[in-house]
């Protein structure tokens, strides 16, 4: 058999895990590469810390875990003396209380008292007996397993919140794939521990109940993954946004421009060119241009933003959370983060906590438009209200908006990217699509570095492997197992679709 010729130069695009894991592999086995990230400061992009005063804070929580042995050793080969083993805690705010999350069933209706507890079960009776019989929407069908009120506590708010979305537009399909298999019978005997009639252990999706992470947060990973790429003699550099990729379709090599804040130009030449950046930001810059058809595909994908309000607070009653999700719709937060949870080195001062307030948003809209101050006040307000803190009890506080956080899936977001993927095959050679944002998959970090993994094994052996298109394509999204349980595999996240 013929060896493989070693392959050229390859230019990455974006420094998040993703684009690091591919030119760490690469690197390893001695192919020279180039990563251009736009952040003048950091790497890691969506998995990047952010320090302010002192105090780091995750961009959203990011849990280390995989059900993907590959992926676990590559965070050991990274940070082997590093890695916090942490104990999962988080809970659900709603109508002043906190309940256990995932839901135990008896907690959930002694707290919500004897008359909303009746009204849950009636409403609960009421769905069993007359069930929608062939649901359509989020709502449907989540009312057809918890009863009507069980849905508006527990499921309503902070679905639409996430996703700014009715839960009656969203496909049915998306419950089925996120709660399939659950409902309050089983979660009756989940948390009564009493085995499921006829049925085969561990049909019911639970949640992990610990994780890993880095001491400093999960950017110290990408830092540590850069500073590898950089030893083995790749280039890892910063402020540089692509502006640009001009293929030479006669010779087969690409040319990738970028620009610095100064508006400085450079090329880098390239056999091969990864790409994790958002594909709408991509397909416009290509030469030759991609047909009309491939632009107005890209232009139509969508994305969910959000912003972080990082309040540093006087905790004068611990908050042992690593996060809640904030259920109530009396409030505008979705989610907040206690980062002294994640790890006690990501606060730096005794008595002190930082609280990551998030806001589930879409640029350009009033939240996101809103300026730091008055974020601030409101994030000040709200953790008040929930009663996390006393507003005298706020020190300080910070704002990082995260664009393009959450690739949307509307009704035809597939056949946009279908028809991106196609022309792009065919009529790019050389121009590899992974991560998040890259494939427009609402991955989590284990699952992009995997699509890097397999990219960087296509361009060693010089042939198409491996179609990234398909790693977990089909499996549901569930967080049980013990983690490296499956090499190569975890499972999908699965979003919401509107639906047809």
């Amino acid at each position: 058999m013929t060896a493989a010729r070693a392959p050229g130069h390859v230019a990455i695009i974006g420094a998040g895990p993703a684009g690091l894991t591919a030119a760490y592999v690469l690197s390893k086995a001695g192919v020279p590469v180039t990563v251009l990230e736009a952040d003048p400061a950091q790497v890691g992009g969506l998995a990047r810390t952010v320090s302010y005063e002192g105090y780091r804070f995750d961009v959203g929580g990011h849990r280390f875990f995989s059900k993907s042995r590959e992926v676990e050793d590559l965070w050991t080969e990274l940070l082997p003396d590093d890695m916090l083993e942490v104990r999962r805690s988080s809970r659900i705010y709603y109508g002043g209380k906190f309940f256990s999350y995932p839901l135990r069933a008896g907690e959930a209706l002694a707290r919500l008292g004897p008359v909303e507890s009746a009204r849950c079960l009636l409403s609960y009776a009421r769905a069993r007996l007359a069930p929608v019989r062939e649901p359509r929407s989020f709502e449907e069908w989540v009312t057809n397993q918890f009863g009507a009120r069980l849905y508006e506590i527990f499921f309503k708010t902070y679905t639409e919140k996430v996703w700014g979305m009715s839960c009656r537009e969203i496909s049915a399909d998306w419950a089925v794939q996120r709660i399939r298999g659950l409902s309050l019978a089983t979660a009756a005997r989940s948390a009564l521990r009493l085995p499921r009639r006829g049925g085969r252990a561990g049909a019911v999706k639970s949640l992990i109940e610990g994780f890993r992470y880095p001491r400093l947060g999960p950017g110290m990973m990408w830092e540590a993954c850069a500073a590898r790429v950089r030893a083995l003699g790749g280039r890892v550099e910063l402020g540089q946004r692509v502006v640009g990729a001009r293929l030479d379709r006669a010779r087969g090599q690409w040319t990738v421009l970028a620009e610095n804040a100064a508006g400085a130009r450079r090329e880098v030449a390239a056999a091969h060119v990864i790409s994790s950046a958002p594909i709408r930001d991509l397909v416009p810059r290509l030469a030759p241009p991609a047909s009309a058809r491939a632009r107005a595909a890209a232009a139509s994908l969508r994305y969910r933003d959000f912003l972080t309000v990082a309040l540093i607070v006087a905790a004068r009653e611990a908050f042992t959370d690593q996060w809640v999700y904030v259920h109530d719709p009396s409030v505008r937060v979705g989610r907040i983060q206690n980062f002294r949870a994640w790890s006690s080195e990501m606060v730096p001062a005794a008595g002190r906590a930082c609280y990551g307030l998030e806001y589930f948003c879409f640029e350009g809209d009033g939240l996101w438009a809103s300026d730091d101050t008055a974020l601030i006040k409101l994030a000040t307000e709200e953790l008040a209200r929930i009663g996390l803190a006393r507003p005298a009890d706020v020190l300080d506080g910070c704002v990082v908006r995260q664009r393009q956080a959450y690739p949307v899936y509307d009704a035809h977001y597939a056949e946009h990217v279908a028809a991106i993927r196609d022309e792009l095959a065919r009529d790019y050679p050389g121009l590899h699509l992974v991560g998040r944002n890259g494939m427009h998959r609402y991955n989590n970090q284990d699952h992009a570095m995997m699509t890097a993994m397999l990219c960087a094994r296509n361009i060693l052996a010089g042939a198409p492997l491996y179609d990234l298109w398909q790693v977990d394509q089909d499996a549901e999204y569930h967080e049980a197992g013990a983690p490296g349980a499956r090499p190569g595999a975890s499972g999908l996240r699965a979003v919401p679709a509107r639906l047809p």
